[in-house]
C-alpha cells in the first residue's frame, strides 16, 4: 500500500485544498523536515491524491491551481488524474503538468480487459498485501445511483479489485441503500443495479467474498419493505439478492478488520512506526484501524451531519476509536443554540451530541479556522466538543493514537 492516498471525485473547494495544504506542510515539518529540503534520506513518504469526477476542476481552476503548485512543490507528493474522466470534462491539467511534470499524472495503467484504468490504479495503491496474497477492499456509499455518479465510481473499484483477486465489500447508508433497488432501469446511466448482480456473479466465479450490507434503519426509512425469516435473517423484496439488508452494527463490525475502505471523498493514511502518540486513545487496546470522519455540511437541509454522527455512534460502540471533526460547513452544527420542539423531526443535533459526549472511544472536535473564516463561533454549552487548528488536525491524521496496534487509519469526508 502506498503511504498515504485520498481519493476526491466531489468538488474540491479552495477551503477544503487549503486545509489539505496546511495537514501537508504539518506532516512534513514535524514527521519528515529532511524532504522539505529535498533529501532523499531514509524513509521516503508518498502521499499520493487519486482525483476524478468533478475534484478534477480544481486544477484548471485558478484559485486551488494555486494551492496545488503549493502542495506539489512537497517533492513526495504526487496526483493520478483519471484521463477518460479528465476528457470528458474537457479539463487539460496543462500548467499543472508542465510545472511539475513527474508528480501530476495524467496517464493510467492498463486493467484487466487491457484499456486504461484509472481505478486499476487507485487498487494497486490501497492493496495492504502484495499480490498473489488474498485482501479485501470496501467502498462505503452514502449517495443514491443515477442521480450521483459517485455509485458508478465505487462499482468501478469494486470492480477493479475483483479483478485484482481482492474480495470486495458494499456498505450502502443513507441514500446509498438505493444502489441495490430491484429493477432499475435508467436510460442515460448506468444501471448499478445490474452491476452489482454482475459483481456478484463474478465473485462466485472467482472464489471470492462479495458482501453488499444496506442499513435496515436507512432501508425501511426510504420505503423498503422488510420481514425477518425467524433465523435473524432480513428479507426485502425491494431489493436485488446480493444486497443483505442488515443493521448497522453488522455493517460496523467489518470496519473492524483491517482492509482498506474508500468513499467518494476519503482516505486511508498509514501511521509512521515508532512515531510519536496522538493526544488521544481508545479506551481499550484494539487492533481495529481508527475512523476519523469530517463533517463538512450543515446539519438539518439534509441527513449527512446527522448520518455521520450516527455512523460515528455505532463505530465506538464497536470498540473503534472513532474522531468526529466538525469543519467547512458543518460547523454550523456547533453555532448558536439550537431550539427544537419535542415534536419536532429532525432532532436536534446538538442535543444528540451532547447526549453520547462521553461514550467511550468517541471524542468531537471542530476545526477552528472554519469558524474564523465564517466569523462565527462554537456555542459554550457544547463542552464536549474540542477546537483545534491544524497542529491538532495534524495529530489526529498523522500520528497513532494510544492503545491501537492498527497500522493505518480510515478518514471519511461526509
Amino acid at each position: 500500500m502506498t503511504a498515504n492516498i485520498f481519493l476526491l471525485t466531489t468538488p474540491v473547494s479552495p477551503e477544503r485544498l487549503s486545509w489539505i495544504e496546511g495537514c501537508l506542510k504539518f506532516f512534513f515539518v514535524q514527521l519528515y523536515p529532511e524532504t522539505m529540503m529535498h533529501q532523499q534520506k531514509g524513509e521516503s513518504p508518498v502521499f499520493t491524491f487519486f482525483l476524478t469526477g468533478d475534484a478534477l476542476y480544481s486544477l484548471d481552476d485558478p484559485e486551488t491551481q494555486q494551492i496545488w503548485g503549493i502542495i506539489l512543490s512537497l517533492s513526495t507528493v504526487r496526483l493520478i488524474c483519471d484521463r477518460q474522466e479528465l476528457d470528458l470534462r474537457g479539463i487539460s491539467a496543462g500548467h499543472l503538468k508542465m510545472k511539475f511534470p513527474d508528480q501530476v499524472i495524467t496517464t493510467n495503467s492498463i486493467g484487466a480487459d487491457g484499456q486504461p484504468s484509472f481505478w486499476n490504479d487507485v487498487v494497486m495503491a490501497a492493496r495492504l498485501t502484495k499480490s498473489p496474497l488474498p485482501g479485501t477492499a470496501g467502498w462505503l456509499q452514502c449517495e443514491s445511483p443515477v442521480m450521483h455518479r459517485s455509485a458508478w465510481y465505487g462499482l468501478r473499484f469494486l470492480s477493479s479489485a475483483l479483478s485484482d483477486r481482492l474480495g470486495v465489500e458494499l456498505y450502502a447508508y443513507l441514500d446509498g441503500v438505493h444502489i441495490g433497488h430491484t429493477s432499475q432501469a435508467p436510460t442515460d446511466a448506468e444501471n448499478i443495479g445490474a452491476g452489482l448482480e454482475e459483481l456478484h456473479e463474478r465473485a462466485v466465479r472467482y472464489n471470492l467474498p462479495c458482501q453488499i450490507f444496506a442499513c435496515n434503519r436507512n432501508a425501511t426509512a426510504r420505503g423498503y419493505s422488510t420481514w425477518d425469516d425467524g433465523q435473524g435473517v432480513v428479507i426485502s423484496t425491494c431489493a436485488i439478492k446480493p444486497v443483505k439488508i442488515r443493521d448497522l452494527n453488522v455493517m460496523i463490525d467489518r470496519f473492524r478488520q483491517n482492509h482498506v475502505i474508500l468513499a467518494p471523498a476519503a482516505g486511508s493514511l498509514r501511521f509512521r512506526k515508532g512515531g510519536s502518540a496522538s493526544f488521544d486513545r481508545a479506551e481499550k487496546s484494539s487492533t481495529a484501524p481508527p475512523v476519523t470522519i469530517l463533517i463538512t455540511r450543515s446539519p438539518y437541509s439534509t441527513e449527512t451531519a446527522f448520518g455521520a454522527v450516527s455512523f460515528a455512534v455505532a463505530c465506538a460502540h464497536a470498540g473503534i476509536l472513532t474522531r468526529v471533526i466538525f469543519m467547512e460547513e458543518g460547523i454550523y452544527a456547533l453555532t448558536g443554540m439550537h431550539h427544537a420542539p419535542a415534536d419536532h423531526l429532525p432532532y436536534n443535533l446538538q442535543d444528540i451530541i451532547n447526549a453520547v459526549a462521553g461514550s467511550d472511544n468517541l471524542h468531537f472536535f471542530a476545526f477552528t479556522p472554519s469558524f474564523q473564516k465564517r466569523g462565527v463561533a462554537k456555542d459554550k454549552s457544547l463542552n464536549a466538543v474540542l477546537e483545534l487548528g491544524y497542529p491538532g488536525l495534524g495529530k489526529i491524521l498523522f500520528y497513532p493514537p494510544g492503545n491501537v496496534q492498527a497500522d493505518h487509519q480510515r478518514v471519511l469526508i461526509f
